[in-house]
């Protein structure tokens, strides 16, 4: 049975550098937070046109005279992580100063080319501001990368955990598995309902066309479907979703891992940030706002399920989730806007939470999606068959 194990100094060398090459999980997990800043950035992607400037002529404009605190704030701090996991990813092939350097070169650039694009968004206005704060955000965050570098990819706890527990190809499936809980800050109809996509296609139908469009209604009607049907078809969403997340997780498991523990701990984070975010963008009275009768009564079945698939073979476990998060995907699509959260939506201001509404709602839209394709990766076959053989 594989145990923790921390190299010792007469050990051979391939053993001491076991801990010190690059980590494919902080690389895909940059390439994930850069796509969510892009998506922030560029949110919410309607209304593109030219107004006549070049698009860097914001960077000889005037400081702009309105701005808050808190716009500050965020600019820094929504490019920290980005900072922080570009030094870590360009680890062990750059460190110290030139990591820091590259990151922050790399990062000020990418905030400008965004800044650039904002000048063909009506709702965005691109600023030289925005460019020094994000600016100083990657470079803040650069930092903290290489501070982290030791801890974190040199002498870290948690690598021994990853070996121990998991696989060794589940790099990219438990970034995966790490979204679903942040899927859960953006407003939902239903509990763990992602990857709503007739609805935004039926927007660009709708603006392309100049003529309302809802294909998830038309779906709903050609079917012969009612209201009658909303709570039958909440409890399959709330149900399969779960179900699919935390096998999406426990398939990448090695024999001896906490299996129950893991899936546990997973599903508290999903429930415990959709409460909080309630409380927040709603109303803190409005904290359990999600958790209606059909909510829950997807949530026990959910428990039902994985009460009989938590110890099935990763193959097995692999295939019912792809069947839970395909079934939830397609009634998720099929069934038309909840009236009731229509409404519950209207209390909803965005405002200055543009930027993290847009990330938010890309985790929501699109995890379905990043886990379907995880699931079905010909990498994961060679995960199951190292989870069948560990002893």
């Amino acid at each position: 049975m594989s145990t923790l194990h921390t190299p010792r100094a007469d050990e051979p060398e391939s053993a001491l550098q076991a801990d010190r090459k690059a980590s494919a999980s902080v690389r895909v997990a940059l390439v994930f937070y850069a796509v969510l800043v892009v998506y922030a950035s560029c949110f919410p992607f309607s209304g593109w046109h030219d107004n006549g400037l070049l698009p860097w002529s914001y960077l000889s404009e005037q400081m702009p005279h309105y701005w808050t605190g808190f716009d500050l704030a965020v600019n820094v701090i929504g490019y920290v992580p980005l900072g922080a996991l570009a030094v870590l990813a360009m680890y062990p092939r750059l460190r110290g100063a030139q990591a820091v350097a590259a990151a922050s070169v790399a990062g000020i650039a990418l905030a400008m080319l965004l800044e650039a694009v904002q000048s063909y968004l009506p709702s965005r206005v691109p600023s030289n501001l925005d460019l020094m704060t994000n600016g100083s955000g990657m470079l803040l965050g650069a930092l903290v990368g290489e501070a982290m570098r030791s801890p974190v990819l040199e002498q870290s706890r948690l690598r021994e955990l990853r070996r121990a527990w998991f696989s060794e190809q589940a790099s990219l499936g438990l970034i995966v598995v790490s979204m679903w809980p942040l899927a859960q800050i953006f407003p939902q109809p239903y509990l763990f309902g992602h990857g709503q996509l007739l609805g935004t296609v039926s927007r660009w139908m709708s603006d392309w066309l100049e003529a309302p469009i809802d294909l998830s209604q038309w779906l709903w009607s050609e079917l012969g479907s009612g209201i009658e049907h909303y709570f039958p078809a909440e409890v399959i969403v709330t149900a399969c979703g779960m179900t699919g997340a935390v096998l999406s997780l426990l398939c990448q498991t090695r024999r001896h891992a906490p299996k129950t523990m893991l899936a546990i701990m997973l599903l508290m984070a999903a429930l415990g940030i959709k409460t909080l975010a309630h409380a927040l963008l709603f109303d803190p009275d409005d904290a359990l706002g999600w958790l209606t009768p059909s909510a829950a009564s997807g949530l026990l079945i959910g428990v039902v399920m994985l009460a009989g698939l938590s110890f099935a073979p990763p193959l097995a476990q692999r295939r019912a989730a792809i069947f839970a998060l395909a079934l939830g995907l397609a009634v998720m699509n099929i069934m038309p806007a909840n009236p009731y959260f229509m409404s519950t939506l209207q209390e909803w201001v965005q405002g200055r939470f543009l930027n993290f509404n847009g990330a938010a709602h890309f985790l929501s839209l699109t995890w379905p999606l990043f886990a379907l394709w995880f699931l079905t990766h010909s990498s994961h076959r060679t995960t199951l068959h190292v989870a069948r053989h560990d002893v």
